[in-house]
């Protein structure tokens, strides 16, 4: 419940989006759609080709022929191949490419090992380094991870193991001393898409590596019939949009293909297990069912308890199998749902004893000793979309360290800003990463407090407490006539929409017809355009207390809603998702 007066306001600033010129674009186009793609600064036709054609050349990224040589290597050699990934949906789907890739490859002894992240951290750390030679590789593959792992990629080559970094985060001042390192965001890198995920650069890899081996003949030296790799897009598609990966041309190339394939169940059955299991189809599908359906479920396997049951769920290729492993990632998650409610139920009641008034710092630490360590992103995540201002939410590591989970808004680059505060105060962060919008650290429990203030300092350096205002950016007002199925379907065809390529949202003033509430928190509506006689079926999702009063005493509300196509015993008709709703003027 909405206890306080900034999280029970309802005004939000709704603005319109700027749009570019629309006169490039195919003349055939919806009008309406038209208006979208300008305003996302899609201005030319050929941006909006998402065939796998355009993507840029492998060869483009730093490192990359050193990477091919060292995998070139191993596979001539016939050595033992150790994947080490990340504990993350994006971490997990790089996991998962690599050794399909790389046994279609012609690799005969490729393994995986994912540090439990209550265990032994983020990253090729020493620890597990020291596990990872148990199992005696001649050549370690980071994915999603690595590009900080100095002391990690020393102390495998110590032990004699080459090791090959495949990452996409954002380096610190110092490399690790790897064999070879792909990441678009190393220094003197061209690569044009800095926004890959981590299974968008083991994808590209694998594609170069192929290329190699198929130039000296290493198909037919085996026996091999040459792979089309196009067959991994699906666990590129989940990964990109799991890890939030700003969608350029490169990313939405990448998801609309790997959507393709889903739609045609020519996917894996680990993902056709957790689509099934989330109550989604595969045949219509789209972006917004990985991030929100399929990533969620995976993720719990690294925010509870392993990540390796998510790889091998989407590692099997036998339907019931797959099935059992979704089964229990769905519990999982319902399991981290019920932990994450808990937690914000203390946050919120933290946030209402300050008063929720000017002095709320702008860079927001929040710490609970019986905070669960795995789900304190979302947590952070949570309250940033109440507050609109940068969130760090920690946990216990053990007695004497926290681990945080931060997450930012625009205007504030999040990782910049941690290695900021880490310059300032040297000694005060024990380790930090991440990108624009999330990163991790560790501190000293002790250090907390002093941390805050450094931290609280930092942001307002950057953001002016107009940023801080909850803003809603939408695509205009729809003319009555264009409130339809049509449009809608349109619309859900039309992406993919994701972080940076957002799906689109309109916004008006309705006359309330009828309203009911569904399980005591989904509001269902029947509203009426003013200046028409059709009336629009709506829902609000969890609808907040103040909201519902609102819309209990009013006639009339301005809304900010996407058009979305609501299914029912075979029946299809136009609803309005509502993102928000407040008095209207």
């Amino acid at each position: 419940m909405e206890t306080s007066a900034q999280f029970g306001s309802l005004r939000m600033n709704i603005t319109q989006r700027p749009v570019n010129s629309v006169h490039a674009l195919p003349v055939e186009l919806h009008p309406v759609l038209r208006h979208i793609y300008a305003a996302r600064h899609v201005t030319q036709a050929h941006e909006l080709d998402l065939k796998l054609e355009h993507l840029h050349p492998p060869a483009a990224l730093k490192g990359m022929s050193q990477a091919v040589a060292l995998l070139m290597q191993a596979l001539r050699d016939q050595d033992r191949i150790l994947i080490v990934a990340d504990f993350d949906a994006d971490g997990a789907t790089s996991c998962a490419l690599a050794l399909r890739a790389l046994r279609l490859l012609g690799a005969r002894d490729v393994r995986y090992v994912v540090p439990n992240r209550f265990e032994y951290g983020y990253g090729l750390t020493p620890e597990i380094v020291a596990v990872a030679a148990q199992q005696q590789p001649q050549l370690i593959i980071t994915v999603d991870n690595g590009i900080s792992s100095i002391e990690g990629v020393a102390c495998a080559r110590e032990h004699g193991m080459r090791v090959l970094i495949t990452d996409h985060h954002l380096p610190g001042a110092t490399l690790p001393a790897a064999d070879a390192i792909v990441n678009p965001n190393q220094p003197d890198d061209a690569f044009p898409s800095k926004h890959i995920a981590g299974v968008g650069v083991i994808f590209y890899i694998m594609l170069a590596l192929r290329t190699q081996l198929r130039t000296s003949g290493w198909f037919g030296e085996l026996g091999l019939q040459e792979p089309n790799l196009a067959q991994l897009l699906d666990l590129v598609a989940l990964g990109t949009v799991a890890d939030v990966a700003q969608l350029d041309h490169t990313n939405r190339i990448f998801v609309a293909q790997g959507l393709a394939r889903i739609r045609e169940r020519r996917c894996s059955a680990g993902l056709l297990a957790l689509l099934q299991v989330a109550g989604r189809t595969a045949e219509r599908i789209n972006s917004a069912d990985l991030g929100f359906a399929v990533a969620p479920r995976l993720n719990a396997a690294g925010r509870l308890e392993d990540m390796s049951l998510g790889i091998e769920c989407l590692l099997s290729d036998n339907p019931d199998a797959a099935l059992a492993m979704a089964q229990r990632l769905d519990e999982l998650n319902r399991e981290r749902r019920s932990i994450e409610a808990g937690m914000q139920t203390q946050a919120l009641a933290a946030l209402d004893d300050l008063g929720m008034d000017s002095t709320l710092p702008c860079g927001l630490c929040l710490f609970d000793p019986a905070w669960h360590q795995g789900v304190i992103g979302i947590l952070a995540s949570r309250i940033k979309d109440r507050l609109h201002r940068p969130v760090i939410a920690f946990a216990l590591h053990d007695a004497d360290e926290i681990k945080g989970s931060a997450r930012s808004v625009p205007g504030l680059h999040i990782r910049d800003a941690l290695d900021a505060v880490a310059t300032r105060h040297p000694g005060l962060l024990s380790k930090f990463g991440g990108h624009a919008m999330a990163a991790g650290l560790t501190l000293r429990r002790a250090d907390l407090d002093a941390f805050s203030a450094a931290f609280d300092d930092e942001v307002r350096l950057h953001l002016d407490p107009a940023q801080m205002q909850g803003t809603l950016l939408s695509d205009g007002a729809l003319m009555p006539a264009d409130i339809n199925l049509e449009l809608a379907e349109t619309l859900r065809n039309a992406g993919p929409w994701g972080q940076g390529f957002p799906e689109p949202v309109f916004d008006g003033v309705f006359e309330i017809k009828s309203q009911r509430l569904l399980n005591d928190k989904h509001l269902k509506l029947s509203l009426q355009h003013p200046d028409a006689p059709q009336i629009y079926d709506a829902i609000a999702f969890n609808i907040q207390e103040q909201t519902l009063t609102l819309v209990q005493n009013a006639s009339r509300i301005h809304v900010a809603y996407k058009l979305d196509v609501n299914s029912y015993r075979d029946r299809r008709s136009v609803q309005l998702l509502i993102e928000h709703i407040q008095p209207a003027i």
